[in-house]
């Protein structure tokens, strides 16, 4: 057994004697190693058992749902306009109590028609986007009356609408500067007026004051079928310069929702500062955009204004110029931010720019 032993031993020595030779072989002769390479059967690995590992993509962040693109890509069909009741006539047009869709909701808005047979192709009409009002004191027929006299008068037809929440129409008045949901009724409104029989679909105006202003612009920018908009004391300013710029000091006090504590609080926490992160505030921000603007824009304000600052009406009028487009700024002295004393001369000017496009 002893001797057996010995001769396994001898022969496994021998064999790794020979290895070590043939390796030092190989690397002095590289031709050697060709040949022994080929005279060898080929190895193939055995494959692993763990799985591999493949990257998952980056992934890509969800825009916001006010951000201009995100709104540009959205569907706004409207509806047929609904006539619930025909209201007292004015000098010479029909006011009608209505209501269209939006996202579902019905919203209802103060109709005007002129009366008389309407010019080829249709009335030219105006969607009127009213400013902050406290939504469960908001009464349809009791609010800018006398303005939608004025431009109904001139021979347009008048949509005035509430917003979402307000008085009857459905759904949350969750405030316009953190949510789209307005902005979604105006561009909604615009749809479901162009499907009026009166209206001609090409002949679309938007006027706003304040808050409505703000919607008018945004409007302008998501949507070409608006051809001029006219906008009074608007907050028009980019989101910084609201963010940081806007502070109420006059009787415009309006609730948390629309105020948009809440926005502010959310925003800066989860985006950052406008420092820190401009590619968000910018996105948000309809005045990153006005080289789209739908159509020239008249801007009124009054050096008093007490509740939004003459500074965004002038910033605005600066950076419509810069994008080429035209921002045409009358200031008022004295007057406040419903423009009063100068009421007359804004509303004549209002509605000789509108004629200029329009008619």
């Amino acid at each position: 057994m002893k001797k057996t032993l010995s001769v396994l031993i001898g022969i496994m020595l021998f064999i790794s004697a020979c290895g070590t030779q043939a390796v030092a072989a190989t690397a002095s002769t590289p031709s050697a190693t060709a040949e022994a390479v080929t005279a060898t059967n080929t190895f193939t690995p055995i494959p692993s058992a763990l799985p591999t590992f493949t990257p998952l993509p980056t992934a890509t962040p969800i825009p916001h749902p006010l951000s201009i693109t995100t709104m540009r890509n959205g569907t706004y069909p409207g509806s047929e306009i609904t006539i619930v009741k025909e209201l007292e006539r004015g000098s010479n047009y029909r006011r009608y109590y209505a209501y269209y869709l939006s996202e579902g909701l019905k919203i209802y808005a103060l109709l005007t028609i002129p009366m008389g047979d309407a010019p080829e192709g249709g009335f030219p009409a105006i969607v009127f986007n009213h400013g902050y009002i406290p939504p469960d004191v908001y009464r349809t027929t009791e609010r800018y009356i006398a303005y939608v006299d004025e431009i109904a008068k001139a021979g347009y037809v008048v949509f005035r609408i509430d917003y979402r929440g307000h008085d009857a129409s459905e759904g949350e008045a969750s405030g316009a500067y953190g949510s789209p949901g307005y902005a979604i009724d105006v561009l909604n409104a615009v749809a479901s007026i162009k499907q009026l029989p009166e209206v001609n679909p090409d002949k679309i105006g938007m006027w706003g004051h304040s808050m409505g202003g703000y919607l008018t612009l945004r409007t302008m920018v998501i949507s070409k079928d608006v051809k001029v908009g006219v906008i009074w004391a608007g907050v028009v300013a980019s989101y910084p310069e609201m963010l940081y710029n806007w502070s109420r000091t006059g009787s415009f006090t309006p609730s948390p929702s629309s105020r948009g504590v809440g926005w502010r609080t959310a925003w800066l926490e989860q985006y950052g500062a406008p420092d820190e992160n401009p590619a968000f505030w910018n996105s948000v921000s309809a005045t990153s955009y006005l080289a789209d603007l739908s159509g020239p824009l008249q801007l009124h304000h009054g050096t008093n204004d007490e509740d939004v600052p003459l500074d965004f009406s002038i910033r605005l009028a600066e950076q419509a110029r810069l994008a080429n487009q035209t921002a045409d700024l009358y200031v008022y002295e004295g007057d406040n931010h419903n423009i009063s004393a100068n009421f007359s001369i804004a509303m004549q000017r209002t509605i000789e720019f509108f004629d200029q496009t329009l008619k």
